[in-house]
């Protein structure tokens, strides 16, 4: 399958075609209300003051459009300026910078900057529905550490400590071979820390790889596997974690060379979109124009704000 980037697409330069596009992602068996769910109640509005896009609910008399309850919900910048973005970011493998996005769509970097961790909160799987594996299936899991060399690092950086990498952000992945990965940004990298993700996150009966170190978590398990780096060994005939190592190659890529830095705070948010593009790659036969469409799927019932930093609540700070 080729993949093609269709900037040509109206959706990115035509405000109604884009808004079009929108609605029938978001409301696929035609418009509801956001806020009681009802559909035969609810008609468009007509008329020049509301504008294009506008619904009525008769049962709730509320008014809406399809960006409420949305990342794009209150947002001044046009839909097709977001679409163009979330096709940008979708469509470039180890990521794309703001500064990059910001003279490619003609917005101030800033605005860039926003719109990325937004359509990266899209990306987010806040409630995976299914654990990783299952009978007959291999699980391969690790840990890696994201941060900058340490000879370039300021001294009092350079003095502290966590466990495996000095003055860098744990990260703890898991890979499900031919299928997809998760990723958490974790305090450490201990048994007590990684053990709760490993049991919510990996079926029953399924077969598990590691390296040595991240064997510790599930020493004693009867259908658990290691290949000892410290020795030389990384094959030793279907036992490898060559997945997970060639998924950190990628992620560790993007980030040393398109965002060079990501802070401590917004980690996830970047992990969120490494494991999107790797569950929605193209050896899994999608292209860019569907993965991008799933992405603005996932805008819905997620809001971020500057303000409210309440995820209960699905208000997320940036």
């Amino acid at each position: 399958m080729t993949a093609t980037v269709d900037l040509t697409n109206p959706i990115f330069t035509d405000p109604d075609a884009a808004r079009a596009h929108f609605e029938a992602i978001r409301w696929p068996d035609g418009a509801y209300c956001p806020f009681c769910g009802q559909s035969e109640t609810v008609k468009p509005l007509g008329g020049k003051s509301m504008g294009p896009g506008w619904y009525h609910c008769r049962d709730c008399r509320r008014k809406f459009t399809a960006a409420v309850g949305t990342i794009y919900e209150r947002s001044h910048i046009p839909m097709t300026k977001w679409l163009l973005a979330t096709h940008l970011m979708c469509a470039s493998k180890k990521g794309i910078s703001a500064h990059q996005l910001h003279r490619m769509i003609g917005l101030p970097y800033k605005t860039a900057w926003f719109m990325a961790h937004r359509i990266r909160e899209g990306m987010r799987d806040l409630n995976p529905t299914s654990p990783l594996g299952g009978e007959g299936k291999t699980v391969e899991f690790d840990e890696t550490f994201v941060g900058g060399k340490e000879k370039n690092k300021h001294a009092r950086k350079r003095n502290k400590r966590n466990i495996g990498g000095a003055g860098k952000e744990a990260v703890f992945s898991l890979v499900e071979r031919g299928g997809k990965v998760r990723s958490h940004h974790v305090p450490n990298v201990t048994a007590k820390t990684l053990r709760p993700i490993m049991e919510k996150q990996i079926a029953a009966a399924t077969r598990t790889v590691s390296d040595d170190g991240g064997s510790r978590p599930r020493h004693g398990e009867p259908d658990h596997h290691s290949v000892n780096h410290s020795i030389g060994e990384y094959v030793r005939g279907d036992i490898y974690t060559n997945t997970i190592e060639g998924y950190f190659s990628i992620m560790k890529r993007g980030i040393t060379g398109v965002y060079h830095h990501v802070s401590q705070q917004h980690l996830k948010r970047y992990l969120a979109e490494y494991d999107f593009k790797y569950n929605e790659r193209q050896a899994l036969n999608v292209t860019d124009a569907e993965r991008a469409e799933k992405a603005v799927r996932g805008v819905v019932g997620k809001r971020l704000t500057y303000r409210n930093p309440d995820e209960r609540t699905n208000q997320i700070s940036v």
